[in-house]
């Protein structure tokens, strides 16, 4: 009896170390992701005429200080749908520090820039915006500020984007998201509206899966003619990932 106990301590010693290992993160983390999606959505007005992209990106993660930094590029219509641009690519450079003010109130600030290379648009399409959140748990609150003229819109510099959300962990590996926001285009009121998103993500373990519906208030976003699309209407919108 007291061998199988001791042997017992011993395993049970063993798994809980293991375990604790795999909970430590390396101080320095590299990512990559790719996806597919239905539509490419950003503050709820398509950037792919409602049609399909494709997508990916590398992060770069310290875990003591919580800086980091990284890409992400997509395939987009709207440049070249613009009189007078060109180019089918949204390329975005970020870095940023995150962390824990105290228990379970998180922050993260950085830097964004959205380059569209050789697009051609007076204004440049090319925006840099500075932001800020603060979250509890699965829920957040985000500011964004630009420092540039806007996704080409003249005399739009100090426009803000407010985004809040929550992200709530259910059962087998699902997740709902939650999330409203409001776009103020400075100098543009036309331009500025309110969107929303309800959706569903799904972790398959090899792949993720999400589908949410997306819609905003406005209409004033439009595909190139004769079509005309609204590019803010409420749609379902599919996407598969992968992070590797």
């Amino acid at each position: 009896m007291k061998k199988l106990i001791l042997a017992t301590a011993i395993a049970t010693t063993f798994c809980a170390g293991i375990a604790h290992a795999e909970d430590v993160k390396p101080d320095n983390e590299v990512s990559f992701n790719a996806s597919i999606v239905s539509d490419y959505r950003y503050r709820g007005i398509s950037q792919s005429r409602l049609q399909p992209a494709l997508q990916g990106g590398a992060d770069y993660t310290n875990n003591p200080t919580g800086f980091y930094a990284g890409t992400w590029l997509s395939t987009i219509k709207w440049i070249s749908d613009t009189p007078g641009g060109s180019g089918n690519v949204e390329w975005d450079l970020y870095g940023g520090k995150r962390g824990e003010i105290v228990k379970d109130v998180s922050y993260d600030v950085g830097l964004l820039s959205y380059v569209y290379a050789g697009n051609g648009l007076n204004p440049s399409a090319n925006t840099t915006e500075i932001y800020g959140q603060l979250g509890y748990g699965p829920v957040y609150a985000k500011y964004s500020y630009s420092l540039t003229d806007l996704f080409g819109f003249a005399d739009s510099k100090n426009s803000g984007y407010l985004d809040i959300g929550a992200n709530f962990d259910v059962e087998n590996g699902f997740t709902i998201n939650l999330h409203a926001g409001h776009q103020t285009v400075k100098n543009s009121s036309a331009f500025s509206y309110t969107d929303w998103k309800v959706g569903v993500t799904k972790d398959f373990g090899v792949l993720t899966g999400a589908l949410a519906v997306i819609g905003t208030n406005t209409s004033n976003y439009v595909g190139p003619a004769p079509d005309s699309k609204n590019l803010g209407k409420t749609a379902l919108v599919l996407s598969i990932s992968k992070t590797f």
